[in-house]
């Protein structure tokens, strides 16, 4: 192999608030991930059309008024003894757990203990209760999702949750995070904007007898100013920028995990406050769904759904100053995958120094890139989707579709799936080749996700100038 500078290393991430990179591989490629995705970011990767994927939530007034208040509705305190645990899925929570959570890197027992009895289950629709146990995010109406295990696990560990630690949640989706919470910590304060949800949440764990829950309906960019100041904070939606209210409400020395950035380009943070200032510590690139009401009123940067385009296409611009180590940037959710320079007379055939290479010896492992971005199928009906690639001695994964691929997934605004389209499969050893195909966006979309990868075959595949062009 020629001489190579890397600029990143493996990734050890997964999803968020779209995609659950522990599985993006084999069914996963066959579901949606939707994350916090993170979008509570994770995707569908069939060929075939699933459902999927919400999105933009209500917005509130934001009146003078109304930024002064806080949250109006408090749901209260939940119930005082649990139910019975439907045992039925004890097995599939502790394989979940060990094939899924612990492999992707979550070590610590008690994080990984409260995932494996915590009733997933009871916090999804029955329409999907089937695909509980998956690591993937799922739909629970109101355009929002419910996270991945892993990212709900990932987030918690990061947290580092104590027994005396009074948190805060911002996002209580369907209450599944609170829960897992729940026995690591005091108390959980969780604010929800979707009154739907709010109200089926605090049902859930009502039944459920989670007694150190307390929700409410509200924006959450305003906080729980009489509960506060809070240990921790946990934030699982993405504004543009940090809350005012939120760093007034955590306590000094305490932590802040919150996905920040654009509205595509988002970095997930620990945040220490520390002399009143919030001191940032960057860990992976993620996918979030917008934070709703005040927070996406002010957001500055909006994406241009008319002219879709891959960031860092060429895998050619180096990491940014806060951009966390071992990953691609622009890219998020990646397993297995290195960004490399090569220099100008190693380039063997690629068509400038930079590229993404992937490479995997377990069949069924995940190894992928994912890329989200705002297309509008009003806007734009038609586009090509292209890529250059050489392969090394792949080998298909355990399931049909372990092959490596370039493919594009759409959503429409509530971010159900509408369908994904690929280019490959490819495989065996073959010098660089550029491939394309002219793909129909769907008139709902308004949403897609790129993804590149092994996709759980073995082997080494290498990618450049992974691009979508508008055609008409």
């Amino acid at each position: 192999m020629p001489k190579q500078r890397l600029l990143s290393k493996e990734a050890n991430c997964s999803r968020c608030t779209w995609t659950s990179p522990s599985s993006v591989d084999g069914f996963a490629f066959r579901a949606n991930l939707v994350c916090c995705l993170i979008f509570s970011v994770t995707p569908a990767w069939a060929q075939t059309t699933a459902s999927g994927q919400p999105s933009l939530n209500p917005t509130p007034s934001t009146s003078d008024s109304s930024l002064a208040q806080p949250p109006h509705l408090i749901l209260g305190q939940t119930g005082p003894s649990r139910s019975p645990m439907d045992d039925r899925y004890a097995a599939a929570r502790r394989k979940l757990v060990e094939t899924r959570v612990r492999t992707a890197g979550v070590t610590n027992e008690a994080v990984l203990k409260s995932i494996e009895t915590t009733p997933r289950h009871e916090f999804v629709p029955s329409a999907v209760r089937d695909k509980a146990y998956f690591d993937m995010a799922l739909p629970i109406g109101s355009a929002q999702t419910i996270s991945s295990p892993f990212i709900v696990a990932s987030m918690t560990e990061t947290l580092d949750p104590q027994p005396t630690d009074t948190v805060l949640e911002i996002g209580t989706g369907s209450g599944y995070q609170a829960a897992v919470l729940s026995p690591l910590v005091a108390q959980v304060y969780s604010i929800e904007i979707v009154d739907e949800l709010g109200t089926r949440a605090a049902g859930v764990l009502g039944k459920l007898g989670y007694d150190n829950v307390h929700t409410r309906i509200g924006d959450g960019f305003l906080g729980w100013p009489e509960a506060a100041p809070f240990d921790k904070i946990i934030v699982t939606c993405s504004p543009e920028s940090v809350p005012v209210p939120l760093v007034e409400q955590l306590r000094e020395g305490g932590s802040m995990i919150i996905p920040v950035g654009e509205r595509y380009q988002q970095t997930l943070y620990r945040m220490t406050k520390r002399d009143g200032e919030l001191v940032r510590e960057p860990l992976r690139p993620t996918l979030f769904v917008p934070m709703t009401g005040t927070a996406e009123d002010a957001r500055q940067t909006l994406p241009d759904p008319a002219n879709p385009e891959v960031v860092n296409q060429d895998f050619s611009d180096p990491p940014g100053t806060d951009d966390p180590e071992g990953f691609v940037p622009g890219w998020y959710y990646g397993r297995q995958v290195q960004q490399i320079a090569l220099p100008a007379s190693d380039t063997d055939g690629a068509e400038d120094s930079g590229l993404v290479r992937f490479e995997n010896e377990t069949p069924g492992l995940g190894s992928h890139l994912l890329q989200g971005i705002a297309i509008d199928g009003s806007k734009v009906s038609l586009i090509r989707l292209s890529a250059r690639l050489r392969t090394e001695s792949v080998v298909k994964g355990p399931d049909a579709d372990s092959w490596p691929m370039v493919a594009i997934s759409f959503y429409d605004e509530l971010r159900r799936d509408l369908g994904t389209f690929s280019m490959g499969p490819y495989r065996g050893t073959r010098p660089w080749r550029e491939d394309s195909r002219l793909v129909r966006v769907p008139r709902a979309a308004r949403e897609g996700i790129v993804r590149i990868g092994l996709f759980g075959a073995t082997g080494t595949t290498e990618f450049d100038h992974v691009s979508i062009e508008k055609i008409d």
